[in-house]
């Protein structure tokens, strides 16, 4: 039960991603900032990223870098298939530029969790409270 709680924060950015990613190009206003776009990549990502280590992480603790490591290419994957199904969207185009984006954002948060250990503490104290929450439901 409690894996299945650690996923549904995972599921819901991924449900996200998706839904904006289904809006036709003309629809996304975006600020005239050049690189914003990538930027909004970089930082989706990273935290499908920390959602990912964090459900990823509960089922394997012991290993951080295997941990990371299969959370770089969950997000590479997911990364590649909204990049696909963009190309079925009206105004919109595949993007490796996009891409590379996504890769960079959970790269760097898989950095960060890989390198401190007390933000990886934190993290998983408030999964736990979370989770505490959503069974007393």
């Amino acid at each position: 039960m409690y894996l299945c709680l650690r996923m549904i924060p995972m599921l819901l950015v991924m449900g996200v991603i998706f839904f904006f990613s289904h809006q036709p190009g003309d629809t996304l206003h975006l600020p005239s900032i050049p690189g914003i776009d990538k930027i909004a990549h970089m930082m989706t990502y990273g935290l499908l990223a920390l959602t990912g280590l964090l459900f990823f992480g509960s089922a394997n603790p012991a290993g951080l870098l295997n941990v990371a490591l299969k959370t770089v290419l969950f997000c590479l994957l997911y990364g590649m298939s909204d990049e696909f199904h963009q190309s079925f969207i009206p105004g919109r185009s595949v993007s490796v530029f996009d891409l590379l984006a996504d890769l960079a954002g959970a790269l760097i948060m898989c950095t960060i969790w890989l390198r401190s250990r007390e933000f990886r503490v934190i993290l998983n104290e408030k999964y736990l409270i979370l989770a505490k929450r959503l069974n007393g439901l």
